[in-house]
């Protein structure tokens, strides 16, 4: 057996054929065997099983294997437990989904308004706020964990001085900013810490007793470390405020027994909130996409798939489900290396696994790669900023890790880390990504 992989399959009864099974494996030991990823863990379920099967090792300097049982960061599908939480109190009577948020905040905070609309709790939930991606205060003293000093006094002066674009209600705009904050006002709700109000309302009653957010001993030895896109260790992330938009960690048997869950495969007291969850969704300006509350629907091949995923800067995650097919699959990896695209081949095998590995690098004279080199303005909230290192170039956007990006032409490079492509203009340049072209000017 190869070292570099092992594959573990638990209740073999899955109604996946062996061939998807070996399928699976095949695609995450290629990811590992070309040094894209340290890692890979994937659960399947559906009606009649569940089956984890494991890539890699769990350090680059050891030999264990992963499995189900190791921790990683879940990164984003935090949001899904936050707006899951916001669901609960909905059914329980215990707030409104038309509450504002500032209800929930101290007086003192004057949130945002425009047109008499003020945000909801609804709002913040399915990121049609108003709010940017992320605040313009988000000046982290140390860029590699830039969500762990900002604190409730800046988020409340972003809150107080930011004037809205346009209507809440209106427009989806990604928001790590406006489901962090949802988390922070439900929690002031409960009269409790966010991850207190994880625990008690969803991690207990599931069954989820090695997700959280502050490790014990025990999660402590069985975490993963992180590592970037270069297989370069990464540091964990730490969160204060904007918790409820990313600071989850978890392992695939206990994000399997969230998907079943959902899937209504088990039997809970969230069953209803849950179905909440998906009971409305809103198009959010993109082919096929769709967002309900917190979870994105992709529809496509007539296959309907509820999903998200999450990234920090060592680890990359993704969970989904087709209800019309009582199938779910969680993907987790301690590498920041996209495996979107496998989760969802998994649930639609017609769905496309990434080519991105189909690129062919060519060499770029220094010169123009330094031509390059500059801060990009995708919207005032969100910019790339490129950098050079003798002859290598790096990307990164506001609140996310710095990844290399490498040249296929002179002016055309693509990414490793995950399926997305810059090119590049004489004032700015194009980011390609998820079915997107988003010009960005360059501004500095």
């Amino acid at each position: 057996m190869n070292p570099r992989w092992i594959w573990i399959a638990l209740m073999s009864t899955i109604s996946l054929r062996a061939a998807d099974i070996a399928e699976i494996r095949s695609i995450m030991a290629n990811r590992v065997e070309k040094g894209r990823a340290v890692g890979i863990v994937t659960g399947v379920i559906d009606e009649k099983g569940r089956q984890v099967i494991a890539s890699g090792k769990v350090s680059l300097d050891g030999t264990q294997p992963p499995d189900g049982d190791t921790v990683y960061e879940i990164g984003s599908v935090t949001k899904v437990f936050t707006s899951l939480v916001l669901a609960d109190m909905i059914e329980k009577g215990e707030v409104k989904p038309d509450d504002p948020v500032a209800k929930f905040l101290p007086a003192t905070v004057k949130v945002p308004s425009r047109n008499g609309r003020q945000i909801t709790l609804l709002d913040l939930s399915m990121q049609v706020s108003g709010l940017p991606r992320l605040p313009d205060n988000l000046k982290p003293a140390d860029p590699a964990n830039p969500y762990a000093d900002y604190d409730a006094a800046k988020l409340y002066d972003f809150l107080s001085r930011y004037t809205l674009t346009r209507d809440p209600g209106e427009k989806y705009e990604y928001s790590n900013l406006a489901v962090g904050l949802l988390g922070h006002a439900l929690a002031l709700k409960a009269g409790m810490s966010y991850e207190d109000l994880l625990r008690r309302r969803i991690f207990d009653p599931l069954g989820m007793r090695s997700t959280s957010i502050t490790l014990s001993d025990a999660q402590k030895k069985r975490l993963a470390p992180g590592y970037d896109a270069s297989l370069k260790p990464a540091r964990n992330g730490d969160f204060a405020v904007l918790a409820g938009c990313g600071a989850v960690r978890s392992t695939v048997n206990d994000m399997l027994k969230f998907v079943a869950a959902n899937l209504e495969l088990t039997d809970t007291p969230l069953k209803f909130a849950m179905r909440r969850m998906r009971s409305a969704t809103k198009a959010i300006g993109s082919e096929d996409l769709e967002i309900g509350m917190a979870w994105h629907v992709f529809t496509k091949f007539d296959t309907r798939i509820w999903w998200h995923n999450g990234g920090t800067a060592g680890y990359r995650s993704f969970v989904g489900f087709n209800p019309a097919k009582n199938e779910g699959v969680v993907v987790l990896c301690n590498t920041f290396l996209d495996n979107d695209d496998l989760g969802r081949h998994i649930l639609e095998s017609r769905y496309p696994l990434s080519a991105v590995h189909e690129y062919k690098e060519v060499p770029v004279d220094a010169a123009v790669l330094e031509r390059y080199v500059g801060e990009y303005e995708l919207t005032p909230a969100f910019k790339i900023a490129v950098t050079r290192e003798a002859s290598r170039l790096f990307a990164q956007a506001t609140g996310q890790p710095r990844f290399e990006i490498f040249p296929h032409a002179e002016s055309e490079f693509f990414l490793k880390a995950v399926d997305a492509q810059i090119t590049f203009l004489k004032d700015g340049l194009i980011l390609h990504q998820n079915g997107m072209d988003q010009k960005a000017k360059k501004v500095k």
